[in-house]
């Protein structure tokens, strides 16, 4: 017997929200010749919504989504890659975090420490919405 309680979106799938926070890596990010030859620090955070599946409110493995090994991705292709803009970084990471097929939405922010001289760090956000995505194929179709 389960002991989570029995709250329901209209389709009767459970959601959850998986947060990965301060993911501190480096990378080679910018335009500039020192940021092209010297890798800075960017911080990471990502938010995923997801549908639960009665699986794994079962505790059984398959086809849970598995945070780590998407965490294990995010870090070989922030570490291994070279990009000139953040716009770039964020949308890489958030396509990582947009594969899985219960992915209901995602959202990335990624922090360029001290890019400015008197703030903190430059950040963007991205956002990935998966019924946004399908509307936007089905209009992509029609014209």
């Amino acid at each position: 017997m389960s002991t989570l309680p029995h709250n329901r979106n209209a389709r009767g799938s459970r959601h959850a929200t998986i947060q990965i926070r301060n993911l501190r890596l480096r990378t080679f990010i910018g335009f500039n010749p020192e940021e092209m030859s010297k890798q800075q620090d960017v911080v990471i955070n990502i938010e995923i919504r997801y549908a639960v599946p009665e699986s794994a409110l079962r505790d059984e493995v398959d086809g849970a989504l598995d945070y780590k090994i998407l965490t294990k991705r995010v870090i070989r292709h922030v570490e291994d890659g070279r990009f000139l803009l953040l716009e770039r970084l964020v949308g890489d990471v958030l396509g990582l975090c947009s594969e899985h097929p219960s992915i209901l939405s995602s959202r990335v922010t990624i922090d360029k420490p001290h890019a400015l001289r008197f703030a903190d760090s430059v950040s963007l956000t991205l956002e990935y919405r998966a019924d946004e995505t399908n509307n936007l194929r089905l209009l992509e179709k029609a014209s």
